[in-house]
């Protein structure tokens, strides 16, 4: 039997290593996909474990192994050095089965295959995206993410703020600028006028802007901006009847999302006819605010003029996924 391996941080898996895997595959009986985690890397290793064991679940001759090590022990470099090929040759000796050949798309696979005395197949390839590309920017590069490994980048973010800061617009211009998609608030649909509102009518839009967040996020496309959530109609209820809406916990949870962005009151009021008064509208931020805090929402809070606002919420995401 013929034992290849493939190594790499898979940080995440993209279609680039897949492609590297597939070949492999070609080369050899029984395939060794060597996932490498280092003690200074934020992505847990066992996900990305995971992502190859369900990608390759019905291929027995693809063999995940996790391999847990310090940078302080083995040396990270993107650069193919024969000092460094020599100190993971000999991790590779140590800690896995014998192999028979190595397959890389770098130059690093000659060292390493001279120093164990073994084959090196050369992947040829035309040069594939960065997994730094993919792991920062993964609402750009969505196509080179296989499908099991999606759901650790689909993100929802939610825009909330008291009215006329401009949730409405922004969601709809961030869903635009990342590719993804946008969930309107459905109160002005169930009540035109805010001067209107039931308490009654409070729980219907509850319901169904639940509804709506379920139906875009079952699509899972990339990253899905929220205008409004649960804790703002919880605050609607607390300040227009003095009472708690209780919400039941699917409610809760199709609200949940990975970041929250609080528009401030210092944008420009405008009255459409339909809104409160300025001082209720300002009187109203206090209650959300206040209700947040209460139920535990970290936000990151957005001021500034209507184009400062839109470029401070796109850092925002884009900072999310660096920490990702």
């Amino acid at each position: 039997m013929k034992r290849g391996l493939v190594l790499g941080k898979y940080m995440p898996v993209h279609n680039g290593h897949l492609n590297l895997i597939d070949f492999a595959l070609t080369v050899c009986d029984e395939l060794i996909v060597w996932v490498c985690e280092s003690d200074q890397e934020k992505m847990p290793g066992q996900i990305r474990l995971k992502w190859i064991q369900e990608i390759y679940k019905n291929n027995p001759r693809v063999v995940p192994v996790l391999f847990q090590y310090n940078e302080s022990d083995l040396p990270n470099t993107s650069v193919s050095d024969e000092e460094v090929s020599y100190v993971w040759s000999q991790a590779i000796k140590t800690n896995l089965p014998k192999i028979d050949v190595i397959i890389t798309s770098e130059k690093y696979g000659d060292y390493v295959a001279e120093y164990l005395n073994i084959e090196h197949c050369f992947f040829k390839t035309t040069k594939m995206v960065s997994a730094t590309l993919v792991r920062t920017q993964p609402y750009q590069y969505w196509h080179e993410i296989p499908e099991p490994v999606k759901p650790y980048y689909y993100k929802k973010i939610c825009l909330l703020g008291t009215e006329s800061t401009g949730k409405t617009t922004l969601v709809q211009k961030l869903a635009a600028y990342f590719n993804g998609d946008y969930v309107l608030e459905v109160g002005r649909e169930v009540v035109p006028d805010s001067n209107e509102c039931t308490f009654n009518d409070l729980e219907v839009i509850a319901k169904e802007h639940a509804i709506a967040i379920q139906n875009k996020a079952s699509l899972q496309n990339r990253i899905l901006f929220v205008d409004t959530d649960i804790h703002i109609t919880k605050s609607y209820a607390d300040y227009l009847f003095n009472s708690e809406l209780e919400a039941e916990p699917w409610i809760i949870q199709a609200n949940h999302c990975d970041l929250y962005l609080y528009l401030d009151k210092d944008a420009p009021y405008i009255q459409d006819g339909t809104r409160f008064s300025e001082d209720d509208r300002n009187t109203l931020d206090s209650y959300h605010k206040n209700t947040l805090k209460k139920q535990g929402i970290n936000y990151q809070l957005i001021q500034g003029n209507w184009d400062d606002r839109f470029k401070k919420c796109v850092e925002a995401v884009k900072d999310m996924f660096m920490n990702l």
